[in-house]
């Protein structure tokens, strides 16, 4: 019998072991379908997961149910948003619940989400993405009653995990950040009366119309809340908060009407010890706030009362105060004392927009420095009206010596104001600045300011303003960065506008400066370290920083300065308008002096783009062209003979481009033109490669002797290429012809003609010029080209010297047999006219005879045709001779002068 027993409770397990197993493998994609098909049914959104797993033992005797990377995305007029997201969700229910149809409701014991995300949005137009219940034929009571059947929350408990909740109001611009919330709740929900146990701890952000009034506040909530479900009232029965660490109990409780919302809550700090006005403040500047010893008293109460519809909040009033109160903190040497706030914070009617502040006193002092100020603020949330007074004197430095402020909050100084403002946002929003009233002065001296945003530390001996009802001005700003020191003066019109409205800082200045060294504001640009490759042409060694010009700045500064130090250049005397307007600075007549010479420009420079960019005119007067040479790396390249002139230069540069990070020409980008005048130069053939090669290809010019005195040329440059226009160069009394173009990596392209006269071919050449017995001869040129080659430091030179010579040889050929024909023409006229003299004293017939045979004789005869002939040869082998006396005596002192 036992073993009959032992063996019924066996099978009996394995029965219950092979449905607890199977069951789950049968049902799962019912629940799936069941899940889906509920809610899409309902909502006018889409629910979707990836995976649905039915466990019957990890949640024994109840159903384990887990969907993961569940979301709800909205349809229009929010297509596409994510109103809700998890990463994990488990329910638990009961076996039964498992069997129930699509249409019959289901009753959840325990809730658990993990990873959730919350984005609750409503736009301009009122519309909210939270609202995607479908709307039904019946009536709205039945469409409630059903929807509410179709899941029943009779919880024990339930646990939200990692999650965040965003509610965004497009409309008034509000905001609410509540990030990596742990929220617990314990309690049986299921009765209509029942009280519920939670937890939550979370970190909260609020902005409202671009301010931000809270920044990850901490907060932690111990609340026990009784539930009525018949009056649908939720009670505040033992509560306490902590917001940063300031610790609050409250009660009172909320009530949801079919209408509206019933809210009845009041809260107070439970001591009145000044360490909860060091609670509010973030942790980051409130650490260890148990040590600090203190005086005097710090309460916060408050009360909201009154109903929430689409039109009311619930009336307020928050009332903040302390008296005559101290701190000091264990480790720092100063104390603040007689501390004093008197602040409300109310709404009285229910209405958002006339909420209201009232700071009635803040002051307080440290050592001997006394700060005061009292405030209205009407309108809070509607047409912000500020009317707002301070004065005092604060040593900055002693913020830190007794206050925790952060290590690189390092300020000095000494901060003197007093102030009376009365403003509202509508006429800031508008610019009308006329509306506003603000008056009184405030100084500061001795001033010191370090950030990673600035390169040198900032040092400011003395600045003053003074506040106009309609102006700002800056009665002084002198003061030292780096190597740069600056004084600055004059009129601000919007300082308003740039505070409160993200406005551009309008006005007109006057800088002045001993000297303005440009690297003293070299910034690091983020933007440049995460690219992968440094822009073409650009040295990699720069990218990391760029100068940029702020774009918050829209004004006309007149500047001058002694020095300003730019690159490796030094100017001088440096005077001119600048406007500086959407992240570009307009350059209007401004003059220095450089290089010996003056300086003019006009222009423009833009960071607004990934690669900053100019475009400028530059006219140079009496440059000392080797300084300027040697200074200017473009000069370097726009010529072959930049390091080997001396002299001076007049020039016209018109030049645009790329500029590097630290504001130096990206050369590959550059284009242009440029117009030059030598004036009394000279060339060092020792620095100049290229005039060695000149002379050693050409025995007769001597390069030192060329006239350059006066020379104009023009040239134009783009895509790296130097194009020079075609020009003539003097060499006593040879013309030099020269064009071409280089690269700006110096490679060249360029050839010189020569229009070489004869007689400086050598001595055989101007011996057979003496034999032709013509003056004129010595005025033949022969065209002797260079064709130059290679690069500034390495050129190669060839030239046609050999056909030139050979040119000049046909030449002196053609000469010699006109000149020959010449001669018989006047020897045939000669004979001819001796005959008829002779022929005159004959008869007629011997006349005609005679004449006949003079003829024949000239024309015909073997003797004279025979002495022409050979005379003829004779001149022609002596000219063929004389080339190549010529050729050879070229050749060989080139061949000796080579050896030599």
């Amino acid at each position: 019998m036992k073993k009959k027993f032992l063996k019924i409770t066996g099978i009996t397990l394995l029965i219950l072991l092979a449905i607890i197993i199977l069951v789950p493998l049968f049902l799962q994609g019912k629940i799936e379908e069941i899940i889906k098909t509920k809610v899409n049914n309902s909502i006018n959104a889409t629910l979707d997961f990836e995976d649905a797993d039915l466990s019957l033992l990890k949640s024994f005797p109840y159903a384990n149910v887990g969907l993961s990377e569940l979301s709800l995305v909205n349809k229009a007029p929010f297509e596409g948003d994510t109103l809700f997201a998890s990463s994990q969700i488990e329910l638990s229910m009961s076996i039964k619940e498992l069997f129930k149809s699509a249409d019959e409701p289901i009753v959840i014991k325990t809730l658990n989400i993990d990873g959730a995300k919350l984005h609750i949005k409503a736009d301009a137009e009122g519309n909210a993405n939270y609202d995607i219940a479908k709307e039904s034929e019946e009536s709205t009571t039945s469409t409630a009653d059903e929807a509410s059947g179709n899941f029943t929350l009779n919880m024990d408990s339930y646990a939200i995990t990692n999650s965040e909740v965003i509610y965004e109001d497009l409309g008034s611009g509000m905001r609410l950040d509540i990030t990596e919330m742990n929220h617990s709740g314990t309690g049986d929900l299921s009765l209509e009366k029942s009280e519920l146990k939670t937890l939550t701890d979370a970190l909260v952000s609020f902005e409202m119309d671009s301010t931000q009034y809270l920044n990850k506040n901490k907060i932690n909530l111990d609340a026990l809340i009784g539930i009525d479900l018949n009056q649908s009232k939720y009670s505040f029965l033992e509560n306490k908060a902590l917001v940063n660490q300031l610790p609050l109990v409250f009660d009172g409780f909320v009530k949801v009407n079919e209408e509206n919302q019933e809210v009845d809550i009041s809260f107070k700090t439970p001591s009145s010890d000044f360490k909860n006005f060091l609670a509010v403040i973030p942790e980051a500047y409130a650490a260890n706030i148990e040590n600090v010893e203190t005086t005097g008293n710090f309460e916060v109460n408050g009360e909201f009362k009154g109903v929430v519809d689409d039109d009311h909040i619930p009336a307020f009033k928050i009332a903040i105060n302390s008296e005559n109160a101290s701190f000091k903190y264990p480790d720092l040497p100063k104390s603040v004392r007689n501390v004093f706030i008197d602040t409300e914070i109310n709404n009285e009617t229910g209405i958002t927009e006339d909420t209201y502040v009232n700071i009635n006193r803040l002051s307080f002092l440290i050592d001997q420095d006394q700060f005061n100020l009292n405030a209205k603020i009407r309108e809070l949330m509607g047409n912000t009206k500020v009317n707002a007074h301070m004065d005092g004197r604060i040593n900055l430095a002693n913020i830190s010596q007794a206050y925790p402020v952060p290590e690189d909050f390092d300020l000095k100084g000494i901060l003197n104001a007093d102030i009376t403002t009365a403003f509202d946002m509508a006429s800031l929003e508008r610019k009308q600045y006329q509306n506003t009233k603000t008056t009184g002065k405030a100084s500061l001296s001795g001033f010191e300011y370090a950030s990673e945003e600035l390169k040198n530390p900032v040092a400011i001996n003395n600045a003053a303003v003074s506040f106009n009802p309609n102006t700002v001005t800056l009665d002084s700003f002198n003061g030292k960065t780096g190597n740069t020191d600056f004084a600055a003066k004059g009129t601000l019109t919007n300082l308003l506008g740039f505070m409160f409205n993200d406005e551009n800082i309008e006005g007109n200045f006057t800088l002045s400066s001993n000297q303005f060294a440009l690297n003293d504001f070299m910034m690091e640009d983020e933007a440049s370290e995460t690219e992968s490759e440094p822009v073409e042409g650009e040295d990699a060694s720069t990218s990391e920083e760029r100068i940029r010009i702020p774009s918050f700045l829209d004004c006309t500064i007149e500047a001058s300065a002694n020095t300003v130090v730019y690159d490796n250049l030094n100017l001088k005397n440096v005077k001119g308008t600048l406007v500086i307007k959407d992240e570009t600075a307009t350059v209007k007549n401004l003059t220095s002096d450089l290089f010996g010479g003056t300086l003019g420009v006009s222009g423009s420079v833009s960071t607004k783009k990934e690669a900053s960019t100019f475009d400028m005119d530059l006219g140079m007067t009496n440059f000392n062209i080797g300084e300027s040479f040697a200074g200017l790396e473009l000069f370097k390249v726009l010529t072959p003979l930049a390091t080997a002139l001396n002299g001076k230069l007049n020039s016209d540069i018109k030049i645009a481009g790329n500029l590097k990070d630290d504001f130096t020409p990206n050369l590959a980008t550059v284009s242009g033109n440029l117009l030059a005048e030598l004036l009394s130069p000279t060339v060092d053939t020792q620095k100049a490669p290229l005039v060695s090669a000149l002379d050693s290809k050409l025995n007769f010019l001597n390069t030192k002797e060329i006239n350059l005195n006066g020379l104009k040329t023009a040239l134009t440059f783009d895509n790296g290429t130097v194009k020079v226009k075609p020009f003539t160069l003097k060499y006593k009394d040879i013309n030099i012809n020269v064009n071409g173009s280089h690269t700006f990596d110096r490679q060249m392209q360029y050839s010189a003609t020569l229009d070489v006269p004869a007689k400086y071919l050598g001595a055989e050449v101007t011996q057979l010029i003496a034999q032709l017995n013509d003056n004129s001869v010595g005025e033949v040129t022969v065209p002797v080209t260079a064709n130059i080659g290679g690069s500034f430091t390495d050129p190669s030179v060839s030239t046609d010297l050999t056909s030139s010579v050979k040119t000049l040889t046909s030449k002196l050929v053609e000469m010699q047999k006109q000149k020959l024909v010449n001669q018989g023409k006047d020897k045939v006229k000669d004979l001819l006219s001796d005959a008829f003299k002779k022929d005159e004293s004959d008869t007629t017939a011997t006349k005609s005879t005679g004449v006949k045979d003079a003829i024949g004789n000239i024309l015909g005869g073997k003797k004279d045709s025979t002495a022409t002939d050979s005379a003829k040869t004779k001149t022609e082998d002596g000219v063929k001779d004389a080339a190549k006396s010529i050729l050879g005596g070229l050749l060989k002192k080139k061949k000796k002068d080579s050896v030599n």
